[in-house]
């Protein structure tokens, strides 16, 4: 591979993009909108330019291939996705995308494809912030987005996630038909390559991880507390329905529960990353009749997921009961854990070794659509490369070389799979 002219075109690739994503702040590719739209743009005129096949799939994702590659050849996918959160980094899920180009583009330069055939896919709407739903693109191929999906709301316009969809040209009558959408005994393997989202390989000085498998989740996008409005100084706390003190009664309790479940070696984490009162009505005098809040569990055990979502449920009726309030869910979303492969797993070593770049095992506490391959029943990979100051925010800072280790090591098993 010409390593220095595809690190090149990987700066320019990452360059551009971020110019078009750029919100002031950071990075803003939202989901089936505008800003994920013209990445996509983007990337089909870069790949028509290099001589790449372009395909729009009926969720409205992306493939690219070499023009010999036919339909019924039997391919290696590698992919990631094209949006972000608001105000993001620029190489969460682009990274993967990017790698998967130049190995086409590689492939091409030398006049031959590999053994296998590459496609690459740059699937949409991989992030929940947009409509509370992850994996949106990757869901929809394989049949597990649903109606009531599909009638999820945007975080800002409150309009259907199914009106986006259709206007880039995704078939809804299919996808809330459930339709399966990938032909899976067209795939080999699905490889992805992604930024680390945490400090660990920061933190050990690896620029390469090989990840052994994807925590799930289950999230409620908003949970509300009712309580009784109030004068703050003139309901004494034996009378009072407070929603404030009963969410943060609920969220102590699910840390104590938390903290001993990691003390008994159980992966798990929690966040409440949403709470608020309604600012309309709000006051320092007045005690809050309403909190609005999100949950989100994640384990890499989908029996942890079960119970500790149950025990969260439970902690919510017994708080009812003593603070005299109610708590209201919107529909409970959930994402199964996934295992990668294993052949895959030491493939990435093999060629890791054959390189001579030091790698560690590290497990996925984000999840990717990987997990949905994976789940699908296709073989499916991991590939970490080292990211300064994580992810979700303007700092990413992937180094170009680190991100070059990973396009060989991905080369190259995909020339052994």
């Amino acid at each position: 591979m010409e390593i220095v002219d595809l690190a090149e075109l990987a700066r320019k690739l990452f360059d551009d993009i971020r110019a078009l994503s750029f919100d002031g702040v950071g990075i803003t590719r939202d989901s089936y909108g505008s800003g994920e739209t013209a990445a996509a743009n983007y990337l089909r005129r870069f790949a028509e330019e290099q001589g790449l096949r372009v395909e729009v799939d009926r969720a409205a994702n992306l493939v690219f291939s070499l023009s010999g590659v036919g339909p019924e050849q039997p391919a290696v996918w590698v992919g990631s996705h094209m949006d972000s959160v608001p105000r993001g980094g620029n190489f969460d899920g682009l990274a993967g995308i990017v790698a998967g180009l130049l190995c086409l583009v590689a492939q091409k330069q030398r006049g031959m494809g590999s053994q296998t055939a590459l496609r690459v896919i740059a699937l949409r709407g991989e992030e929940s912030a947009w409509f509370g739903r992850a994996y949106v693109g990757s869901s929809a191929i394989f049949g597990k987005l649903s109606a009531d999906d599909l009638q999820l709301r945007h975080r800002t316009s409150g309009q259907a996630l199914s009106g986006y969809m259709e206007d880039v040209g995704a078939d809804t009558v299919a996808i809330a038909a459930q339709q399966v959408l990938f032909d899976k005994t067209k795939a080999k393997a699905y490889l992805e390559l992604h930024i680390e989202q945490g400090p660990v390989m920061v933190a050990r000085k690896i620029a390469l991880g090989i990840v052994p498998g994807i925590r799930g989740n289950v999230r409620h996008k908003r949970v509300t507390c009712i309580g009784q409005a109030g004068h703050s100084g003139a309901v004494p706390r034996w009378l009072r329905h407070d929603a404030v003190f009963a969410v943060a009664q609920l969220i102590t309790r699910l840390d104590e529960h938390w903290r001993a479940l990691l003390e008994r070696g159980i992966d798990l984490v929690v966040t409440a990353g949403i709470i608020e009162t309604d600012p309309a009505v709000h006051s320092i005098s007045r005690i809050p009749e309403t909190v609005n809040f999100s949950f989100e569990a994640r384990s890499e055990s989908r029996e942890t997921l079960e119970s500790f979502y149950q025990l969260m449920r439970s902690e919510c009726s017994s708080i009812a009961c003593e603070r005299g309030v109610t708590f209201e869910f919107d529909r409970a979303i959930e994402s199964a854990p996934a295992v990668m492969d294993k052949r895959i797993c030491e493939a990435f070593e093999r060629a890791c070794d054959h390189i001579g770049i030091r790698w560690e095992t590290v497990p996925s506490g984000a999840g990717h659509d990987a997990s949905l391959f994976a789940n699908a029943g296709i073989p499916s990979g991991m590939l970490f490369i080292r990211n300064d100051n994580g992810s979700h925010n303007p700092r990413e800072a992937m180094e170009i070389d680190d991100f070059m280790l990973g396009v060989r090591v991905l080369a190259r098993t995909i020339e052994c799979l």
